[in-house]
C-alpha cells in the first residue's frame, strides 16, 4: 500500500592538569533545562592520540561541536573524522552521535595516515557498513567476517574513504557513499582512498605510567544533550527502554536497507514516530524531519513495524 510519501531532493576522545580552552562566545541560548542551558554545559575532551584536555560549550549540532573542538585545539575541523564517548580507542560502540550524556568526556579522533587498496571485485557485497560523522567525513563502522574486504587487511574499521576510483567522495553522506560501493561494477578492479585515524605513538616507545590516556569515567546519570540538524540542542532525559530496543532495531534496518549505520538517524525516526497512529501518517513525519532522504515505502513500513514491535514488549 503505498504511503503518499513525496519526492525529495538529495542534499548535497590520563586527563592532564593542563587545560587548553576555546575562547569562541557561546551561541544563542538554546532551550532551558530545568538546572542549566543547553548552550551553557561544558564538556571536556581531547584528542583521541593524546592531548592536553579541553572544555567545549555552546554548540547544538555535531558541525558545531566540531567547530569548537577544533577551535580548542587549534585544528582545522575537517581534520576530525569522528569523536568517541568516554574511550580514546576507536570503539565503534562508543561512537558520538545525537545524544551526549552531561558527564560524557569527548574524545576526538583526527586524521591521520592515508593509503590506497585496489581491489577485484568478485561479489556483489562487499561486507561494508558505512556511517559518518554529520559533517562530510564517511568511514567504516563494521567490516563482515568473512566478506571480500575482511579479506583486505589494509582496510580497517575507522577508515576515511576518500576517493573510489579516483572520485572524491569526502563530502558525500554515508548513504551516498554505500550506494557508489554498491554500484561498483562486479569483476572489475576499482581502487579506495582512505585515510585511518591517528594513532598515538605507542608503538615508538613504551608510555609511562603517567602519561596513559585512560578510559574517562562513564557517565550514570540519565540525563543527556539531544544534538539536532535543525532548532537548537536540548537537555532531556535517555531514551527508555522501550525507545532505546526501537532505536537498535531501526539502525539495524538502515544496515539492511541502505548499508549505513547512524543511532542519530534511528533515533530521529523513532521520535517521528512516538505519537503517530498509523503508518501514514508516520511516513508524513519522515518526510517532514528528514527531506534529505528518499526512504522505500518497504523499509518505511518495517521501520513502522520495529516500532509497534518494542512498545508492544516483542524486541
Amino acid at each position: 500500500m503505498p504511503l503518499g510519501l513525496r519526492n525529495k531532493k538529495k542534499d548535497k576522545s590520563k586527563e592532564t592538569s593542563k587545560l587548553v580552552e576555546s575562547e569562541a562566545p557561546a551561541q544563542a541560548p538554546a532551550a532551558l533545562a530545568p538546572a542549566a542551558s543547553a548552550s551553557r554545559l561544558q564538556f571536556h575532551t581531547q584528542l583521541a592520540h593524546g592531548s592536553p584536555t579541553g572544555r567545549v560549550e555552546g554548540f547544538g549540532s555535531a558541525r558545531e561541536l566540531y567547530a569548537k573542538i577544533a577551535e580548542a585545539f587549534r585544528i582545522d575541523p575537517a581534520e576530525i573524522m569522528f569523536c568517541t564517548l568516554n574511550t580514546y580507542k576507536a570503539d565503534m560502540d562508543k561512537l558520538l552521535g545525537a545524544q551526549i550524556g552531561l558527564e560524557d568526556f569527548i574524545f576526538a579522533h583526527i586524521k591521520g595516515q592515508q593509503k590506497e587498496v585496489e581491489v577485484l571485485k568478485t561479489d556483489d557485497m562487499l561486507g561494508l557498513t558505512i556511517t559518518d560523522n554529520g559533517t562530510g567525513c564517511a568511514f567504516i563502522k563494521r567490516i563482515r567476517e568473512g566478506s571480500l574486504m575482511d579479506h583486505t587487511k589494509t582496510v580497517c574499521v575507522g577508515d576515511h574513504i576518500a576517493k573510489i576510483n579516483g572520485r572524491n567522495v569526502s563530502d558525500c553522506r554515508h548513504y551516498e557513499v554505500a550506494k557508489m560501493l554498491k554500484d561498483l561494477e562486479k569483476g572489475r578492479m576499482f581502487k579506495l582512498e582512505l585515510i585511518e585515524p591517528r594513532k598515538a605513538f605507542e608503538k615508538l616507545e613504551p608510555r609511562s605510567k603517567g602519561g596513559t590516556l585512560p578510559e574517562a569515567k562513564i557517565s550514570r546519570g540519565r540525563e543527556t544533550l539531544r544534538l539536532r540538524t535543525k532548532g537548537p540542542a536540548t537537555v532531556e532525559e535517555m531514551p527508555n527502554e522501550v525507545e532505546e530496543k526501537a532505536i537498535k532495531k531501526v539502525d539495524e534496518l538502515l544496515e539492511t536497507y541502505m548499508g549505513i549505520r547512524d543511532i542519530e538517524l534511528a533515533a530521529t525516526m523513532v521520535e517521528a514516530g512516538r505519537d503517530k497512529k498509523n503508518p501514514d501518517e508516520f511516513a508524513v513525519a519522515l518526510d517532514e524531519a528528514l527531506g534529505d532522504f528518499a526512504f522505500p515505502d518497504e523499509f518505511v513500513f518495517d521501520v513502522w513495524g520495529a516500532i509497534g514491535d518494542a512498545k508492544q514488549g516483542r524486541l
